[in-house]
């Protein structure tokens, strides 16, 4: 069993840096697949980004490439999210998601995912 706990999230302006971190327990992260998700209100959870449990593989979604980073220290079972040049319809609260054993085919798949984080709100404002 992991538990997920997500944390950093604020309200910034437009253009405004930010970083998230997602802290584990109960489970080392280095044998896990992680992810990123976001919701927006009144819209279904997305994708936002992954990296392999090595770290050495991530993929993000389009609107965030180039302006989102993931990252992971799994000696702290940490990852990050590391957003730059935020924009208003980055607005929405951000979960970590993790896998056993890598990330699933389908990385922007949500239900492939073993465990959740409660989730942390990010607010851009214009």
């Amino acid at each position: 069993q992991v538990q997920l706990v997500e944390s950093g999230g604020e309200l910034v302006q437009a253009g405004d840096s930010l970083k998230l971190s997602c802290v584990a327990s109960g489970r080392t992260l280095s044998s896990y697949g992680m992810a990123w998700f976001r919701q927006a209100p009144g819209k279904e959870r997305t994708f936002v980004g992954a990296s392999s449990f090595s770290g050495t593989k991530t993929y993000y979604t389009d609107s965030v490439k180039g302006r989102f980073t993931i990252s992971r220290d799994n000696d702290k079972n940490t990852v990050y999210l590391q957003m730059t040049s935020l924009k208003p319809e980055d607005t929405a609260v951000y979960y970590c998601a993790a896998k056993y054993v890598g990330l699933p085919s389908k990385v922007e798949d949500g239900a492939e995912y073993d465990y959740w984080g409660q989730g942390t709100q990010v607010t851009v404002s214009s």
